[in-house]
């Protein structure tokens, strides 16, 4: 009963789209919370690149290194051979209905990579969509 109501889909991940975003941009919530609470940083980002593949990181603050957690996933993707990104998601206390993404290292780092146009969703720690910012 259960693949039938998620369209035949493992998981029970309904086809379509899921709390208005597409299943692959609701998964890289997914997997950014997961991130997020492996480590008990202050934010969890994921991406997925031109080809599919997803990165997932966190917030990085050390005495030597501080990187935002989506800072963190642009740099996996780069060092994985991504030439670019097709979405990203941040999850986090500080992933406010935030529009503006001027001034986000995270979201410049994207752009850096991609370009304009790539979206960027925020999440709060309990994976509610809150926005959608475009580089």
């Amino acid at each position: 009963m259960a693949e039938a109501a998620s369209g035949g889909r493992p998981g029970g991940i309904p086809g379509g789209l899921v709390g208005g975003l597409s299943e692959e941009d609701a998964k890289l919530i997914v997997l950014a919370r997961a991130a997020r609470a492996r480590t008990g940083a202050a934010e969890g980002a994921a991406v997925r690149d031109t080809t599919g593949r997803t990165y997932a990181a966190c917030t990085v603050a050390l005495p030597s290194l501080a990187l935002t957690a989506l800072q963190s996933a642009v740099a996996a993707a780069v060092a994985s051979g991504a030439a670019g990104v097709e979405a990203a998601a941040v999850v986090g206390s500080d992933a406010s209905g935030a529009t503006d993404a001027s001034g986000d290292p995270g979201v410049d780092a994207v752009r850096d990579l991609s370009g304009p146009g790539v979206c960027v969703h925020r999440a709060s720690p309990s994976g509610e969509h809150t926005s959608t910012l475009t580089t």
